[in-house]
């Protein structure tokens, strides 16, 4: 690895302006092209899938629950006050009996704070959960939204507590640019962002580079399938002053490895190389941050 290596190990999220680009496939071959101790967090907890490259054992679970309030009806005198100040209409008061649409509930406890009989209590309800194993020495984590579940950061949260800077820790986040990616992007240190050379790519990568940019987290970009499509994407980089950290090439190879659920290192020993080099590229960017930082 570069000898400008941080003096912590650093925290790398992954993420992609659009589904199907690539980004996992990434994710998982730079946890295995580090061939150390690393971290692997996937954080797509409505669609995880590092799971199938990675194979890992799992060795423990453990469920995510948010807080839901519970109404004593022995206490509860139907007034409402509950109801007026739920920003999320998730209480309604039907003939002086409060109903709770658990799905809706954002967890504030506002309702708790306002009930003057102190007729609701905390309760909690379970929302997703958390597996850990170990793959190799890839350190393994992933988060699961149960299906039907809406939304997903209270999930992401809990992935948080597993971010260390005892070894490289890949987080594999959601696609798009929104709060899932917000939260899951929130305590990395850099940002790779995967894209495709299409127009489609092209208008998601300008998204999701301004959600970095205004997060102000240093961040660069993976071209996926490279040698297809056109050479916008590497324009816009150009004109931005993005760093194109990699180029995976397009290869039946590698779609086929990839469609069996397949890492793509140890077939294509001259990618593990690439692999390195992208992650020394982000070394040295986050080194630069950090002199950066000591000059102001």
């Amino acid at each position: 690895m570069c000898a400008a290596a941080t003096k912590k190990h650093p925290v790398i999220a992954v993420a992609s302006g659009k589904g199907g680009t690539g980004k996992t496939t990434f994710a998982v071959n730079l946890a295995s092209a580090l061939d150390g101790q690393v971290k692997y967090i996937d954080a797509d907890v409505e669609e995880p899938n590092g799971h199938i490259f990675l194979k890992p054992e799992i060795t423990q679970e453990h469920t995510v629950r948010v807080m839901v309030p519970e109404v004593d009806p022995k206490l509860c005198n139907g007034c409402g006050e509950c109801r007026k100040v739920c920003n999320f209409n998730a209480l309604i008061v039907l003939k002086k009996n409060v109903m709770l649409f658990p799905e809706l509930c954002h967890s504030c406890g506002a309702c708790l704070l306002v009930c003057p009989q102190k007729a609701l209590l905390e309760g909690s309800r379970a929302v997703g959960k958390i597996s850990m194993g170990e793959a190799g020495d890839i350190s393994f984590v992933e988060g699961r939204l149960n299906e039907g579940e809406a939304k997903s950061p209270p999930v992401i949260k809990a992935l948080r507590r597993f971010v260390s800077r005892d070894r490289v820790t890949i987080i594999d986040v959601a696609p798009g640019s929104s709060c899932p990616v917000i939260e899951g992007v929130r305590l990395s240190d850099f940002v790779v962002l995967v894209t495709e050379p299409t127009p489609f790519g092209l208008h998601d990568l300008v998204l999701a580079v301004g959600m970095v940019k205004r997060l102000g987290l240093p961040h660069g970009v993976v071209l996926n399938r490279a040698d297809l499509g056109d050479k916008e994407v590497e324009r816009y980089c150009a004109k931005e002053g993005l760093p194109v950290l990699m180029q995976i090439p397009f290869d039946p190879q590698i779609a086929s490895l990839c469609s069996q659920g397949k890492l793509l290192v140890p077939e294509f020993p001259e990618l593990k190389s690439e692999f390195l080099a992208c992650y020394d590229a982000i070394q040295t960017i986050l080194a630069g941050q950090s002199s950066k930082g000591l000059e102001q």
